[in-house]
């Protein structure tokens, strides 16, 4: 008997040593002590990725994808998954993924909100935290020019991929949203109806899934000249998801200094629009899109390397003096000589990649508030019917939205350098 019970205890012992770390598993949620993540008093550290579409690869008829996509982000370590939650119709629009969550204010499309609760059952059982993101500023979901065109009746001018408006026509109309109450109300309403979800398959109400990292009030809101109305939005959004749900934290999704006013000190009004209600400070770098990096053109990398440090540093500043976690939660680069062949070599990303990564990792020995890093973006299996086509409803759901040419930055399953570099780092500190 003696001898059993040493069996037992031996193998009790074995099972607890050897299980993986399930602390850091979704079964508690995500707290944020002055400068860190924690999770039930741990620090939690991240590189995960931006994985916009797994709500709609939640639906019934993708869900074999989605679990392979999942099992395959846990494998190289990416327990952090930013996702939209926010999609807006009608189907007949163009440059955005179809189809939309909601259809029209208020009518949603249940498919879709049983593909989030599947989602986030299965990202539970993995031990992947998610940042769920309620809105867009771009176009590419709907978004807030949507809510515009549906309160003012009128069309959307879209910037277009091969010319035609400009993107400053699209964003001086998309900046009418934070001044007009109609609009505002209908996405109140829509926080109201994600937040206080309860999720069908588990049972759970989402404010009380620890699965859900934060909620965030966009995708890379932008100010535009009216600082006034944007803060005001910004403090009485997060104050209305503090009240729905207390548990989980609250992000912008603001690409940082980049997003604010000409007029002024931007680094000053960055921060004051993170004093109230917002738990911890996001930034995104896009060396490309900025004008620093050609891809065509190797050598431009060295000076938008630099550029891509200094800017991420000036938030690191921030993050300390407001002592507050601070997560980069988009970058990406595309592929050598910006080929948009899923085979094409990624020497160039990886480059950048192991830069980044290697910034977060000094930052976090030096007791430093640079907590996170989502990259942009997860392809995974999926592929585009062609190298550089331009989406349409049915084609495979990549990393990049429908409002850019397909293949552009997004990081595929058979990237096995990039996917090596990732898991590596990972390792680092889910040790």
């Amino acid at each position: 008997m003696k001898k059993l019970l040493i069996i037992i205890m031996a193998a009790f012992i074995n099972n607890c040593s050897s299980a993986p770390d399930k602390s850091i598993a979704p079964n508690a949620f995500v707290r944020v002590e002055g400068k860190q993540f924690t999770i039930e008093g741990k620090p939690y550290n991240f590189i995960g990725t931006n994985f916009w579409y797994g709500m709609h690869l939640g639906v019934k008829e993708n869900r074999g994808r989605l679990l392979q996509e999942l099992d395959h982000l846990e494998s190289i370590g990416c327990n952090n998954l930013r996702i939209m939650v926010g999609s807006e119709g009608p189907e007949t629009e163009k440059y955005r993924v179809q189809p939309p969550l909601m259809n029209k204010p208020g009518e949603y499309n249940q498919e879709i909100l049983e593909g989030l609760d599947f989602l986030l059952v299965e990202m539970r059982k993995r031990g992947i935290y998610g940042v769920l993101v309620l809105g867009n500023f771009w176009h590419w979901s709907g978004g807030f020019a949507q809510y515009i065109s549906w309160a003012k009746n009128k069309p959307i001018p879209y910037p277009s991929m091969n010319g035609g408006l400009s993107w400053a026509l699209y964003m001086d109309y998309t900046y009418k949203f934070y001044n007009n109450m109609r609009a505002k109300n209908w996405f109140r309403k829509h926080i109201k109806e994600i937040v206080g979800r309860t999720n069908s398959i588990s049972g759970e109400a989402y404010t009380e899934d620890p699965t859900i990292m934060s909620w965030q009030l966009a995708n890379e809101p932008k100010c535009g000249i009216r600082t006034g109305n944007y803060r005001r939005w910004i403090r009485h959004t997060a104050r209305l998801i503090k009240r729905l749900d207390p548990n989980h934290l609250v992000s912008t999704g603001s690409e940082g200094i980049m997003s604010e006013s000409l007029l002024g000190n931007r680094q000053k009004n960055y921060m004051r629009n993170h004093e109230v209600g917002i738990d911890y400070l996001t930034a995104h770098i896009w060396i490309q899109n900025w004008g620093w990096y050609n891809p065509k053109k190797p050598k431009s990398m060295k000076g938008a390397e630099k550029k891509a440090i200094s800017y991420l540093n000036k938030h690191i500043d921030m993050a300390n003096e407001m002592n507050m976690p601070l997560v980069l939660e988009e970058f990406g680069i595309a592929r050598d000589m910006e080929s948009y062949d899923s085979g094409s070599e990624v020497t160039q990303r990886d480059r950048y990649y192991q830069l980044i990564f290697d910034r977060m990792v000094k930052n976090l020995s030096e007791g430093g508030p640079f907590q996170g890093i989502n990259f942009w973006a997860w392809g995974g299996a999926g592929r585009p019917s062609a190298p550089k086509s331009v989406y349409a409803p049915g084609d495979d759901l990549i990393g990049d939205p429908p409002h850019e040419y397909q293949g552009w930055y997004s990081v595929y399953d058979s990237d096995t350098s990039t996917l090596e570099l990732i898991k590596s780092y990972n390792k680092k500190w889910q040790k």
